[in-house]
């Protein structure tokens, strides 16, 4: 492709970015810069329409950008690095992360990207094996025993146990005390092993509740992570592209709730090397033509724990979107790497 194909490629890319309507020749020759006549620039786009990186649709002379399109634009025609945040939005970003719970960091992450893109925000969480930092039995009848669980981020679960035999609140001082004594800062899972092979001196009574009781907090804590992390779904309803697609939207909201396909483009996101972007389908997880995905890992401690991002209509402002997720990533990763 010549630099005058390119150019025209590029301004007609960028006028239906700011506009949202297909671009005719006459608005191409004006916004270009270029002294070409109509019929030169319908030669071109009709070139450009023969590689696919343009269409007309059936309702207008214009052109719109194809997927194809789109990726060239994002690949030969914004600067390889992310452009320069701008103050401000680096700002609103650091300040709502850095003064978030450490338990909220992510929730907040998600819904700052949603609310400064307009699109939805996701992230990928980091997998925290089940640890407990206290646990604590607590009876409430004769065979209904309440397990405090607390995790070493400082999150509380409770579960309910109901316990065939009749216990007193003595015996499960006791089991609450040899627990958080000998296994405090130990997962779920070495928990149960020890119990099972280094307590024969305790009574098997005791044991057995103890077993129980770590068996409920693992369960406990397995549930509550939520890996994937979804704000802002509802902005997909004013996409003009979607909107008036029911179908297609039952489709999207069916891949936000139930997230396993989510799962496994994140996952794949945390091997690439900074921003990654994901244009009208390329990805399997997310396979629609009118939308793009954007992605950036973040790190705590030197090591890449997750990956967050943006899913957004194919025309959006890609160098705004690649802005909000590359400093979010970055402030994720300078807020948990200091907690």
């Amino acid at each position: 492709m010549d630099e005058r194909s390119r150019l025209l490629l590029k301004t007609l890319i960028e006028r239906y970015i700011a506009e949202g309507q297909p671009v005719g020749s006459r608005t191409l020759s004006r916004a270009c810069g270029l002294e070409l006549s109509a019929a030169t620039i319908r030669n071109v786009m009709a070139d450009l329409e023969d590689m696919g990186l343009i269409a007309s649709p059936h309702t207008s002379a214009g052109r719109v950008p194809t997927p194809r399109g789109y990726r060239m634009f994002v690949d030969a025609m914004l600067t390889a690095q992310p452009p320069v945040p701008s103050e401000a939005l680096q700002q609103t970003l650091q300040q709502q992360i850095d003064t978030a719970p450490p338990q909220q960091v992510m929730a907040r992450a998600a819904q700052l990207m949603s609310s400064l893109s307009h699109f939805v925000g996701v992230v990928l969480a980091p997998q925290r094996s089940a640890v407990f930092r206290h646990i604590e039995f607590l009876r409430l009848s004769e065979h209904r025993i309440l397990i405090i669980i607390v995790s070493p981020e400082g999150d509380v679960q409770n579960r309910m146990l109901h316990w065939p035999q009749a216990v007193s609140q003595s015996e499960l001082n006791a089991a609450t005390n040899y627990l958080n004594t000998h296994f405090s800062g130990m997962s779920f899972e070495q928990v149960a092993e020890k119990l099972s092979g280094e307590v024969e001196h305790l009574r098997a009574e005791l044991v057995a509740l103890m077993q129980a009781g770590v068996q409920a907090g693992s369960q406990a804590m397995r549930q509550t992570q939520d890996q994937v992390v979804v704000a802002g779904q509802q902005q997909l309803l004013g996409v003009d592209d979607l909107s008036g697609n029911l179908d297609k939207l039952r489709q999207l909201f069916d891949l936000f709730e139930q997230k396993a396909q989510l799962l496994k483009l994140m996952d794949a996101s945390a091997k690439a090397d900074g921003v990654r972007i994901y244009i009208g389908g390329e990805s399997e997880a997310v396979p629609f033509e009118e939308l793009s995905v954007i992605t950036a890992p973040y790190a705590a401690g030197g090591q890449v724990v997750g990956t967050l991002g943006v899913i957004g209509p194919t025309r959006m402002a890609y160098d705004r979107m690649i802005q909000i997720v590359d400093i979010t990533a970055k402030l994720v990763s300078n807020a948990l790497s200091q907690r």
